[in-house]
């Protein structure tokens, strides 16, 4: 079975996957994490905070060419 980023089980079918994806996106259903996952919660903030700064700092140009390099680079492989 499948497994979610956190390890969770998630559902084989792409059907099923879908329905359970629109649930957590509507707000039908919860996702459940464990507790501690070993992360430190005080760093997983800073990381949030700081790639939302990092977005309203950077022009529509930049952006633009930040994911043209990121494109390229994944087509090169």
């Amino acid at each position: 079975m499948p497994k979610g980023s956190k390890g969770q089980k998630r559902p084989t079918n792409k059907m099923g996957n879908g329905v359970e994806f629109m649930r957590f996106a509507t707000g039908e259903e919860e996702e459940n994490f464990p507790a501690h996952d070993g992360k430190d919660k005080a760093a997983q903030s800073l990381g949030r905070r700081g790639g939302k700064a990092r977005a309203r700092a950077l022009g529509p140009k930049q952006r633009k060419d930040i994911a043209r390099a990121a494109a390229n680079a994944r087509w090169k492989r």
